[in-house]
């Protein structure tokens, strides 16, 4: 793409710095205050770095080096950095779920790059939620933007067998659970799992987002594939700080970049990946804050012509790290053939097409051929019928395959805390055909629709050697969690969808093939239950939690709050916000 290159008055932060008047002498004055003189920030990019390090938030560890290894990259350029805190979204710790918080960091970095003399920003995140609130933000500002991905913790180990995250979190307290294993072998995989900074190495949400934030075209080639430890991780930091002074020269933005087809080369990707089924949500919301309308329908239209080519858990055998050494992202990108949209514009001021052409595939057990996928579409499924009208989706290679279709009865459990109770008691009338129902688990009724869907299977049914059963909710699970659970049932149930009306013993009929989820009542029953439904109170009396029960939409808009889409997108009726004046 070709334009005119700003001059050092069409800065943004000029008007700030560069003014003869009480406020910019007031703004020079207070930077000389930190100890700058003028000629490090006059006509020069001031480059804005949201970084959402903090000390409880493992994933991000790093950060602290990264940065400075970005600042040096935007001092070398010629450009001024300026580090910004951004709320942590630490996956492990944050409650009742990082999902909440979501698009209060959204708006936190949309109104940080507003408010503040940035010319350009770099993000820095990576923990699940980081990636899509701060692109939400910043897409919604268009400032020139580039993303730094976090990168993969290295490979979990424990006696010689490979780990990893969250998906042998799961599998290995089943064991215990079951009497497999002892708590002695319980501590040894506490102790192997997680190693070394970085976020989730299986394809959790993590990796599913910043590989998505790659394939949309707002990281350095290659970038979302590096391993935290790895040494190129801190080049390619650096090298995201020169980049970034020159795409403000440039005055490449988001709205450059962000496309229909881009969106689709972002939705294959996480597709092709066999990812989370988080990214579903978080795809929405943040293509829908560029004016791009992304719809379930579509989604799972792209998910039916999108092979499976990475063999990562918990779909497959392999971690991020071998993913690297096999050839990364680009590789995988490259081998999908016309399936991407090459012609895309990214970050470095090439097409996608340029940044894959010399990818090569190092490992064809971890990266499968097109020929010869892992999957052959349908790396997830939008389910539709009188349980989920507005939709549900579940992962098929992730679930056993003799549950693709089913017919169970239902055991319904009323929130967590019931089935928290109930679970494991030798009372609970339930069998390995049952389903598993949990209802007040979705974005209003948890609140936030925390990570919940991947719902245990009861202690008694865990020791006859099952380890896959039916469940369904209008929650999420982890990205790195794996069995036949049914998600993002919408409308939820805490506003009276049909979720809330499943009782015990009914009925439900799942066939992934043909997309259907129903319980098997009549119509009648249907709006005889729901005409004696009462609502229940309120999670919150004030607050932004009181806010976000509000203005939160369900999982089928991405969960977004209704006044921060386009005008036209979603049944929204957002403004854009304008600049600040500066007084």
């Amino acid at each position: 793409m070709s334009k005119k290159r700003k001059t050092p008055e069409e800065l943004r932060s000029h008007r700030w710095y560069g003014v003869n008047d009480l406020r910019s002498f007031g703004h020079r004055s207070r930077t000389a205050q930190m100890g700058y003189s003028r000629e490090e920030y006059a006509g020069k990019p001031v480059i804005a770095i949201l970084n959402t390090w903090s000390e409880i938030n493992p994933c991000h560890t790093h950060f602290k080096q990264r940065v400075e290894e970005v600042k040096r990259g935007i001092w070398q350029a010629g450009g001024f950095p300026i580090e910004l805190p951004a709320q942590t979204l630490s996956e492990p710790f944050q409650k009742p779920t990082t999902m909440l918080y979501r698009n209060f960091l959204a708006m936190e970095a949309e109104e940080t790059i507003r408010s503040y003399p940035a010319d350009g920003v770099v993000l820095m995140g990576g923990c699940d939620k980081t990636t899509p609130a701060l692109l939400m933000g910043a897409i919604s500002m268009d400032l020139p933007t580039i993303f730094l991905p976090a990168g993969p913790m290295l490979n979990g180990n424990w006696n010689g067998v490979t780990l990893g995250s969250g998906s042998d979190t799961w599998k290995y307290w089943a064991d215990l659970r079951a009497g497999k294993i002892t708590e002695e072998d319980w501590k040894g995989v506490e102790g192997g799992i997680a190693r070394s900074p970085g976020h989730c190495m299986t394809m959790g949400t993590a990796s599913t987002m910043t590989s998505a934030a790659e394939a949309l075209g707002f990281t350095l080639p290659g970038f979302a594939s590096i391993p935290a430890p790895d040494s190129r991780h801190a080049q390619m930091s650096a090298k995201t700080g020169m980049r970034i002074v020159e795409m403000v020269w440039e005055d490449l933005k988001p709205s450059d970049i962000i496309t229909r087809k881009s969106v689709d080369n972002a939705v294959t990707t996480c597709l092709a990946l066999s990812g989370s089924t988080n990214a579903i949500v978080h795809m929405i919301a943040l293509a829908r804050r560029a004016g791009v309308d992304l719809t379930l329908a579509q989604y799972d239209e792209i998910a039916r012509r999108t092979p499976v080519l990475a063999n990562i858990r918990p779909t497959g055998k392999y971690l991020m790290e071998d993913f690297y050494y096999a050839g990364g992202l680009r590789a995988m990108l490259k081998e999908l053939g016309e399936l991407i949209d090459g012609t895309q514009m990214t970050v470095n001021g090439k097409t996608l097409g340029e940044n894959i052409a010399d990818a090569q595939i190092y490992s064809e057990e971890v990266i499968y051929r097109r020929a010869k996928p892992l999957m052959p579409d349908t790396g997830l499924a939008v389910l539709r019928g009188n349980l989920a009208p507005d939709g549900a989706v579940i992962k098929p290679g992730a679930a056993e395959k003799r549950l693709h279709v089913h017919t169970g009865k239902a055991v319904v459990f009323k929130d967590y805390n019931d089935m928290a109770a109930r679970i494991d008691s030798e009372e609970l009338d339930c069998d390995e055909n049952s389903v598993i129902v949990l209802q007040h688990a979705g974005p209003v009724g948890a609140p936030g629709m925390p990570e919940w869907g991947q719902l245990p299977i009861p202690q008694k049914i865990l020791q006859k050697g099952v380890r896959d059963m039916l469940r369904i909710s209008d929650a999420r699970m982890s990205g790195t969690s794996y069995g036949a659970c049914v998600l993002h049932v919408a409308p939820e149930s805490f506003i009276g969808g049909p979720l809330a009306l499943v009782q015990d013993g009914d009925l439900i009929e799942l066939n992934v093939p043909e997309r259907r989820l129903n319980v098997l009542i009549s119509d009648e029953e249907m709006a005889r239950r729901k005409a004696a439904w009462v609502a229940p109170e309120p999670r919150f009396r004030r607050g932004y939690g009181a806010m976000y029960q509000m203005h939160v939409m369900q999982a089928n808009n991405g969960c977004e709050f209704d006044f921060m889409q386009r005008d036209g997108v979603g049944g929204s009726c957002a403004s854009a916000g304008g600049e600040p004046e500066i007084h």
